[in-house]
C-alpha cells in the first residue's frame, strides 16, 4: 500500500519563511544593536580623537591653531592640550581648551607629560590610556588596549566612566615637534542597551504580527487560483472536457491556466476523435459486410450461382474490409493531422464503375438497377482508397433507401474544373428540417 506523504499547504510554508526572515533580521538588530554597541561606541570614539588630531596636525605652528582647538573640543566634547618641548625637555604649553568638570589632563605634571612624549615616542608617534573613574573608590590609572575586552566591560558599567587619554605627536611645517593630548569620556552604555532591548521586544511582537498578516494576504492571492484550478481538474478527469481554467494574480498561475487550457483542448479532441473512429469503422465496415453477405446468401439459395466470379466479389470485399480496418487508423491520424492523404492521378470514372462492378449479383438476383451516366472519363488528383470509399457509402445508402421501383442513378458531370458525382434515388428522402444535419453521425 502506497503511504500518502504529508503535505503542507501554501499557507504554513509561507508563513514559515516569513518568521525565518523576520528572526534572521531580529538576530542580526540584537547583535548589532545591543550585543556589539559597545564595541562600535568604542571603535567611533577612538576614530573621533584620530581625526582630531588630524585636523590639530593642520593648524599646528599657525595663528589658527586656537581657533581650530577650541572648534574641536566643542564639536566633540573633548579636552585638548597640545605642548611644544623645549630645551630639558620641559613641556611648554601652546594651546588648550577645557569643556569638562572633569578633564583627566588640565592637572598633569612635567614628569607625566614627558612620560606621555616618551611613550608616543616609543610607540610610533601615538599613545593612549583608559582611565576608570569611580566616585566612590576615586580615580586610577589602568593602561589597557582599545580593543580589550576589560575596556568594553567598562563601557558597559551603569557605575562607571571610562576616560582616554590619547596623545600623538605631529609636526609643523618649521619641523618643530608638538605632544597632542586628548581626553574623552566614555559613557556607560547599560541604559541605551535597556532601551534598545524593550523597544526590540516591541519590534519582535510587530513583525511576527506583520509576518502572520502578510502570509495569509499573500497565500490568499497565491492560492486561491490554484485551488480553483484543482477544482477544475477534477471536473476535466470527469471527462467534462468544456471546463475552463482561469489563473489570475499573476504570471505563474497565468501560464499553468493556459497550459491546461490547452491540455484540456488536447483531451478533448483525442475524445472526439475516438468517437468518430468508432462511428467510422461501424458506418464503413457496414458496406463490405453487407455485400459479403449478399452474396453469400445469393450462392446458398440460388444454384448456379456458386460462380468464380462471385467468389471473386466475397474475395475481394474481404480484401475491402481489411484495408477499411487500416483504412480507419489512417482516418483518425487525417483527423488528427499527423495522416496526410496520399494524392495521386486517379481516373475517377473508372473507379466509379469498379465499385459498381461489386453490386452485379445484387442488382440481378434482388432487382436493383443501377445506371451510371457518364460522358467523358473524368481524371483527378485525390487519394484512390479513400474516394472509392465515398463512393461505396453513397452507392450502399441509395440501396438501402432505394424506393419501390429499386432504381439508382449515378451521373458524372464535369463543370469546368470540378467534377460532381452524384447518386440519386427514389425513396423516401431526408426531411427537410433534417437537411443541415446530412453531415452530422
Amino acid at each position: 500500500m502506497q503511504k500518502t506523504k504529508s503535505t503542507i499547504s501554501i499557507r504554513w510554508k509561507l508563513l514559515a519563511f516569513l518568521l525565518a526572515f523576520v528572526i534572521l533580521i531580529l538576530g542580526i538588530i540584537w547583535l548589532f544593536q545591543i550585543k556589539l554597541l559597545p564595541f562600535f561606541y568604542q571603535k567611533t570614539k577612538y576614530r573621533e580623537l584620530e581625526t582630531i588630531s588630524e585636523i590639530i596636525g593642520d593648524y599646528v605652528g599657525t595663528d589658527s591653531l586656537d581657533a581650530a582647538v577650541y572648534s574641536c573640543a566643542v564639536d566633540y566634547s573633548t579636552c585638548i592640550r597640545i605642548f611644544r618641548h623645549g630645551p630639558s625637555n620641559v613641556a611648554v604649553e601652546v594651546a588648550s581648551a577645557d569643556v569638562s568638570k572633569d578633564c583627566l589632563i588640565h592637572d598633569l605634571s612635567q614628569s607625566a607629560l614627558n612620560r606621555y612624549y616618551q611613550s608616543a615616542k616609543q610607540n610610533g608617534g601615538v599613545y593612549s590610556e583608559t582611565k576608570e573613574m569611580d566616585p566612590k573608590l576615586g580615580a586610577f590609572w589602568t593602561s589597557s588596549d582599545p580593543r580589550t575586552t576589560h575596556l568594553i566591560d567598562l563601557i558597559r558599567s551603569d557605575s562607571k566612566t571610562v576616560g582616554i587619554v590619547y596623545a600623538v605627536l605631529v609636526e609643523s611645517d618649521d619641523g618643530v615637534e608638538y605632544t597632542v593630548i586628548l581626553n574623552a569620556k566614555l559613557t556607560p552604555v547599560d541604559a541605551t542597551v535597556n532601551t534598545l532591548k524593550t523597544q526590540f521586544w516591541w519590534i519582535l511582537a510587530v513583525l511576527l504580527l506583520g509576518a502572520l498578516i502578510l502570509a495569509f494576504l499573500i497565500s490568499k492571492n497565491i492560492s486561491r487560483p490554484i485551488e480553483k484550478m484543482s477544482r477544475s481538474a477534477k471536473k476535466l478527469a470527469e471527462g467534462r472536457y468544456d471546463v475552463t481554467f482561469d489563473g489570475t494574480g499573476y504570471k505563474e498561475a497565468h501560464e499553468l491556466a493556459d497550459s491546461l487550457n490547452y491540455a484540456s483542448g488536447e483531451l478533448s479532441r483525442t475524445d472526439e476523435l475516438q468517437r468518430e473512429l468508432i462511428a467510422n469503422v461501424s458506418h464503413d465496415l457496414r458496406t463490405p459486410l453487407t455485400m459479403i453477405k449478399g452474396y453469400t446468401e445469393v450462392m446458398r439459395d440460388i444454384p448456379g450461382e456458386n460462380t468464380p466470379e462471385n467468389l471473386n466479389v466475397i474475395a475481394e470485399e474481404a480484401d475491402h474490409l481489411g484495408n477499411l480496418v487500416n483504412d480507419m487508423l489512417d482516418l483518425s491520424r487525417i483527423r488528427s493531422g499527423t495522416r496526410q492523404p496520399q494524392m495521386e492521378t486517379v481516373c475517377l470514372t473508372e473507379a466509379v464503375k469498379e465499385v459498381l462492378k461489386r453490386y452485379e449479383a445484387l442488382v440481378k438476383n434482388d432487382g436493383y438497377e443501377i445506371e451510371f451516366v457518364a460522358e467523358d472519363e473524368a481524371w483527378i488528383i485525390a487519394d484512390r482508397v479513400m474516394i472509392l470509399q465515398v463512393v461505396y457509402n453513397l452507392v450502399n445508402n441509395a440501396i438501402h433507401y432505394a424506393g419501390e421501383d429499386k432504381k439508382i442513378i449515378i451521373k458524372q458531370t464535369v463543370t469546368r474544373e470540378l467534377v460532381y458525382i452524384t447518386v440519386i434515388d427514389h425513396g423516401a428522402g431526408i426531411a427537410p428540417e433534417q437537411l443541415n444535419r446530412i453531415w452530422e453521425r
